[in-house]
């Protein structure tokens, strides 16, 4: 078996967060009577990217960034609205959010029996342990690292650190990075001298990371991982 520990990013790799963020964003603009449309979640979509770009650089908190996504969002469409109160509402409906990204469940219950997987995320600690625990992946995984737990958020070096301090027997030889950011799991897990595998179901261009292999399904991990 060429890996005995996988580490998975959660959000668009094994939980299909766009589909979670649209429910979501939808549910609390409808609260705050604001009317939701294609147009408003792309907006927001992009924002949000935007600012989880600037936490992996270091450029903002994570506390702040559950608010001025939202701050900003408000500014694009002039919307007077109480901010903190629609960002808290969002995240209460994102908690709620639980849905599979295709092949997750066959995949991790393949893996499961030979390997043991961690879930690896940037999430909001709140957001992230309601939704992970309400899917049938939860008894398959060994355990979970939060970057508020951690203290540190991917792509940061300490990161990746303190996963390795905490597994025990940990052997970074054996371990796979899985995820689909190129900035937070792949560079991270590169930084971190171990071997990483870019889930890229959107045909995405690699500018040149030196990434291990790249797959667009996931149960195309199954094979090299038990190979």
């Amino acid at each position: 078996m060429r890996y005995t520990t996988v580490l998975f990013d959660a959000d668009n790799t094994l939980l299909d967060f766009s589909r979670a963020e649209r429910a979501a964003l939808c549910d609390a603009l409808s609260a705050f009577g604001v009317t939701p449309d294609e147009e408003k979640v792309r907006r927001y979509s992009a924002v949000n990217d935007m600012m989880w770009k600037k936490l992996e650089r270091g450029e903002i908190g994570k506390a702040d960034l559950r608010v001025e996504r939202f701050a900003v969002f408000c500014r694009l469409y002039d919307l007077t609205v109480d901010v903190p109160a629609l960002a808290t509402a969002y995240t209460d409906r994102l908690s709620e959010k639980a849905f599979l990204m295709p092949g997750a469940l066959a995949t991790c219950r393949a893996l499961a029996a030979h390997c043991d997987l961690y879930v690896i995320t940037n999430g909001l600690r709140t957001v992230q342990e309601k939704r992970f625990a309400a899917t049938p992946l939860y008894p398959l995984f060994k355990g979970s690292f939060i970057s508020e737990v951690v203290g540190a958020e991917k792509p940061d070096p300490a990161f990746f650190a303190a996963v390795a301090h905490a597994i025990d027997g940990f052997e970074a030889a054996k371990t796979l990075v899985v995820g689909d950011s190129l900035t937070s799991d792949i560079a991270g897990g590169i930084a971190a001298g171990l071997d990483t595998c870019w889930f890229n179901p959107k045909h995405l261009e690699n500018p040149g990371l030196p990434v291990t292999f790249t797959v667009d399904r996931l149960e195309d991990l199954i094979p090299p991982i038990l190979a």
